[in-house]
């Protein structure tokens, strides 16, 4: 199935890039203009494990929920399962802008169910990535050095992609997002 009008905005990036920071800054700034959708994602992930905040699926009702076409898209990353949900195609033919936490290996996936795509990289610099793995604590110091040592299994030279250092000021980064989200709307979708 795919999407026409509107334009997905795929949000990717390293784990402790602040993704999940800077969607959150952009939502509360874009409040109330009815342009933007920031999609929450389903994952079969506990909330209480941190992070954004998504709809928590266990991997049966994950899988109930793909069947009964519940999920524009579907995809797994890093042992977890992640799904858009299928309301978003309504809202691409309405002409909505949709912002979605995304994985990079994903991103072929996007493109096949989202006709207008473009990508939004945040990146931190690898001190920056480690401290905040860490602070997280849901990894050991080995697992977050082999984590920082994987590369992407997708390249982005074939998708539009604009990046975002989220290295330092979360406002300044926060306000880069906000600004290209703008952009993209004002372009026409």
């Amino acid at each position: 199935m795919r999407a026409s009008a509107g334009k997905m905005v795929a949000i990717v990036g390293p784990s402790g890039a602040g993704k999940d920071t800077l969607i959150s800054y952009a939502r509360t700034r874009l409040a109330g203009n009815e342009r933007f959708r920031f999609v929450r994602r389903f994952i079969t992930r506990p909330t209480e494990a941190g992070g954004e905040d998504h709809i928590e699926l266990s991997e049966q009702a994950f899988e109930r929920q793909k069947q009964d076409g519940g999920f524009a898209l579907a995809w797994n990353a890093h042992g977890l399962s992640y799904g858009l949900p299928a309301d978003t195609l309504a809202d691409m033919a309405a002409g909505r802008i949709l912002i979605a936490n995304g994985s990079r290996s994903a991103l072929p996936l996007f493109r096949e169910v989202y006709q207008a795509l473009d990508v939004i990289m945040i990146t931190a610099s690898v001190d920056v990535l480690a401290t905040r793995l860490a602070a997280r604590g849901r990894e050991s110091g080995e697992d977050i050095r082999q984590r920082l040592a994987r590369q992407p299994v997708t390249t982005l030279a074939d998708f539009p992609t604009f990046v975002i250092d989220n290295s330092g000021d979360v406002g300044e980064a926060g306000e880069r997002l906000v600004q290209r989200l703008e952009e993209i709307a004002s372009a026409g979708g």
